[in-house]
């Protein structure tokens, strides 16, 4: 792949070879960040895990305690006194039958869809629609719950989801570049932890193959992957 000059400026301040400790990557990610928008902080870790086993899925949920500092649109699916209490929650959109029939339409102003369980009937069939975007609420994310407003106060603090591709890599969003260094600091921590909880039983030899951050426009550094750097 052909890099421009300003990438190969930046990545030649980077040791690529070089493991940094968090303190180090986030300053040096920082210091490579020269884009002229707020850039995401992104991660990506390559685990020691076969996705083509359903018994080494990692698959799972994590509110980051600084938040991603994207303001999500959150869509819910439900009826009665629920959608009042999606509303009242921080709920961007509430309801039903009209909402189905939007995205039927084509509508899709919205990043993540809650729905209770008693309408799900109704929300499944927007499975072709929704389910090739990642958007098709699901138990498994804490996306279908009878607790809606819970479920918005969760994903407006910061609550995102995270599922191990096929190539066994995590990839997530957990902040902005004009955060404070601390405060990402203990979003990957956060984020990372959660990930090392979810190690399942039957995966072998090294679990954390490598762990990297960038931001959206620059290059990858790598952390050192030891467990203790991120549980202190």
């Amino acid at each position: 792949m052909k890099r421009s000059k300003r990438y190969e400026q930046l990545i030649g301040k980077i040791d690529r070879s070089k493991e940094y400790s968090l303190e180090e990557a986030v300053k040096l990610m920082k210091e490579v960040s020269t884009a002229k928008f707020d850039e995401t902080v992104e991660i990506a870790m390559r685990l020691g895990v076969n996705p083509r086993h359903a018994d080494q899925m990692v698959r799972g949920t994590v509110v980051l305690p600084n938040g991603t500092g994207k303001s999500v649109r959150v869509l819910v699916f439900a009826k009665g006194d629920k959608v009042k209490e999606a509303l009242d929650a921080g709920a961007d959109y509430a309801g039903l039958e009209e909402y189905i029939d939007k995205i039927k339409g084509g509508w899709l102003d919205f990043d993540v869809a809650v729905a209770a369980p008693d309408v799900m009937g109704m929300v499944g069939r927007l499975g072709k629609i929704l389910g090739t975007r990642g958007l098709m609420p699901n138990p498994k994310s804490g996306t279908v719950t009878p607790d809606v407003a819970g479920a918005v106060k969760e994903i407006k603090a910061g609550k995102i989801d995270f599922r191990v591709d096929k190539t066994g890599i995590v990839h997530s969003g957990i902040g902005k570049t004009s955060f404070e260094d601390d405060k990402i600091i203990e979003n990957i921590k956060t984020f990372v932890n959660a990930i090392v909880k979810l190690k399942p039983a039957s995966a072998k030899g090294t679990y954390l193959r490598s762990i990297a951050i960038s931001s959206t426009m620059g290059p990858g550094i790598f952390l050192d992957r030891s467990v203790s750097n991120f549980t202190s």
